[in-house]
């Protein structure tokens, strides 16, 4: 009886505090299924074409055709024939080295100071200038390729690394500028003005203070330029006309296969799988500088 009267006193959110039901647990263990679920179809979507792209590039020319998930004799051939001398596959990744390099090293450069501009002068309509670096990214290369073409012909640039790292450094440049900006406003400005009181001037407490701490944000930028770069084909495919430049993006485009008659599948898939590899390493790795990066200056306070 006291029980009875202590259930009908009680409020009746109360009552469903103390009795959760059980379909609510049920619920909830059936919304992490589904979560996983869904997690484990978008992993096996981004995965598939690298899986194919392996599996095929262990396939012989006379079974390149073949849709079984697994190849029914796996041959190293088309690894051997992507180093062969007619591919010159390892000077092409010397050159996208080179290229992609360079275009990190310079867009850094620009990019730093001109984050740290827009982050730290005050000056009229700056936003308005950042906006601009990133409307820049939208323009459509292709409209300016044709003149880019004419400009390095009359330079003597055709076939260099210079017609490939200015144009790569311009389409760059835009991104590199838009995640240090996020991070940099974001950063503890008090260290640089404590370090200006105390003697430094405002390069020295850049270099000194400001700099190592943006640290994970350039690394972060440093990857993302790096990875564009390297991806590279539509200006690299124009401005590369003989092997001394070309990138291994124009060099797989152009290969011959294995003999002169053999469509180029199995050795395109083979050159795609060691290409790809370094930037998957590279990502895994340094997944959580790219992540922090990204999100530098998300939060406030």
């Amino acid at each position: 009886m006291t029980r009875a009267m202590a259930a009908t006193s009680m409020p009746h959110g109360d009552i469903a505090e103390a009795n959760p039901p059980a379909h609510r647990s049920r619920k909830g263990r059936a919304g992490k299924i589904w979560l996983y679920v869904a997690a484990a179809a978008i992993v096996a979507y981004c995965l598939l074409p690298f899986y194919w792209m392996v599996v095929s590039s262990l396939r012989s020319p006379a079974h390149i055709f073949d849709t079984s998930l697994l190849p029914p004799h796996p041959t190293l051939l088309n690894y051997r024939a992507v180093f062969s001398r007619q591919n010159t596959f390892g000077l092409a990744l010397r050159n996208s080295t080179a290229i992609a390099g360079s275009v990190t090293v310079l867009a850094l450069l620009l990019g730093i100071s001109a984050a740290y501009a827009l982050t730290r002068l005050r000056f009229a309509a700056k936003n308005v200038v950042l906006g601009l670096f990133l409307a820049t990214s939208m323009f459509p290369g292709v409209a300016i390729l044709t003149p880019l073409f004419g400009l390095f012909a009359d330079l003597g640039w055709i076939d260099t690394y210079r017609a490939m790292v200015i144009p790569d450094i311009s389409f760059s440049l835009p991104l590199g500028i838009w995640v240090l900006t996020s991070f940099f406003r974001a950063m503890p400005w008090e260290l640089e003005e404590a370090a200006q009181i105390d003697g430094c001037t405002r390069r020295q407490a850049f270099m000194k203070i400001i700099l190592p701490l943006a640290v994970p944000g350039v690394f972060t930028t440093a990857i993302l330029i790096f990875i564009a770069a390297w991806n590279e084909f539509m200006i690299a495919n124009s401005m590369s006309q003989t092997s001394r430049s070309q990138p291994v993006t124009v060099a797989v485009a152009q290969f011959t296969g294995i003999s002169q008659f053999d469509q180029p599948y199995g050795t395109q898939m083979a050159a795609g799988v060691i290409v790809t590899i370094p930037l998957i390493i590279i990502v895994l790795i340094f997944q959580r500088r790219i992540v922090s990066g990204l999100t530098a200056g998300g939060v406030k306070g």
